[in-house]
């Protein structure tokens, strides 16, 4: 007989096939001393995070709600200085929540350089709990012109990049005999060919990523270690603004092509990172999360 969620999370005796982890982030209530804690598969207090391509958009939204939820968050990117957006997370987190959010310059592409700042992160606060891949580029060119120096650099931040990170991360939480969760930003352009975008190495790439998420889940699993591909829609970012500037066009098209009518904001990804990330996703690995507004589902 399965037992009630609320006995297996509160209880004290294990369940009769083990004790489910989650209960290890609880703490022991007296009912008459306070009430239970809401939601708490969503906490993410003293937890330790890592975010590529953290420095703006998508990955930065995505950054302030770990840190909302009481994570420690390091945001890495490429840019030398970090960028305006970043900055004014960094304030509002420090006076409204309290919060941490620390910025780190990184290339992706480096692996040595990679794995030596995860082994930093990991070795100031003792434990990683999780990281967020969102580092990636787009280039539009039609496949008979696309030229290897474009093809190189797409592939070798959007596919090598994730993977050095990815490796990095689970190298330290296996350095730490801890469990965490992972999860690299693919796209629906891994699943379809999008219109009104020629970009035939970008679409292949993100395609890459969600495989890649498989294989590493599977390889893992069994150490605790969960990995999960998050595919967006069309999002509202510097990298979506750079397509329009090439081909005006674009906008009316995705809006057109969508159910919503309309493209979406990177603040409508913060429940779906917080979800990956923390304990109420704890028995999805290995999935892919479409979040397309219905563009892929008509």
């Amino acid at each position: 007989m399965i037992q009630p969620l609320s006995q297996r999370l509160y209880s004290t005796t294990p369940p009769p096939h083990g004790a489910h982890h989650i209960q290890t982030r609880i703490p022991s209530l007296k009912a008459e001393s306070k009430k239970a804690p809401r939601f708490c598969e969503f906490d993410l207090e003293d937890r330790v995070y890592a975010i590529t391509g953290g420095g703006r958009g998508l990955g930065l939204a995505m950054a302030e709600a770990l840190m909302e939820a009481g994570a420690k968050v390091y945001c890495l990117d490429r840019l030398e200085t970090p960028h305006p957006d970043f900055l004014a997370a960094k304030e509002h987190s420090e006076t409204n929540y309290g919060g941490s959010l620390e910025y780190f310059r990184i290339d992706v592409r480096d692996e040595s350089e990679v794995n030596k700042l995860f082994a930093e992160i990991a070795g100031r606060n003792q434990r990683l709990d999780g990281m967020i891949a969102a580092a990636g580029v787009n280039h539009l060119q039609s496949a008979l012109e696309h030229s290897q120096v474009a093809l190189n650099e797409v592939m070798q931040i959007n596919y090598n990049g994730v993977f050095n990170s990815a490796t990095a991360a689970a190298r330290q939480m296996f350095n730490y005999q801890q469990k965490g969760s992972i999860l690299l930003i693919a796209s629906m352009s891994g699943l379809i060919a999008n219109k009104g975008m020629t970009s035939p190495v970008y679409n292949s790439s993100k395609a890459a990523v969600i495989q890649l998420s498989r294989s590493l889940a599977m390889e893992w699993g069994r150490h605790g270690i969960r990995v999960n591909s998050l595919c967006p829609g069309h999002i509202i970012t510097p990298m979506v603004e750079q397509v329009f500037q090439q081909n005006p066009a674009a906008r009316a098209v995705w809006e057109a092509e969508n159910m919503l009518g309309r493209l979406a904001y990177p603040e409508e990804f913060r429940g779906a990172a917080l979800f990956a990330l923390s304990d109420a996703s704890s028995f999805m690995t290995g999935s892919t999360m479409l979040i397309d507004g219905g563009h892929t589902a008509w």
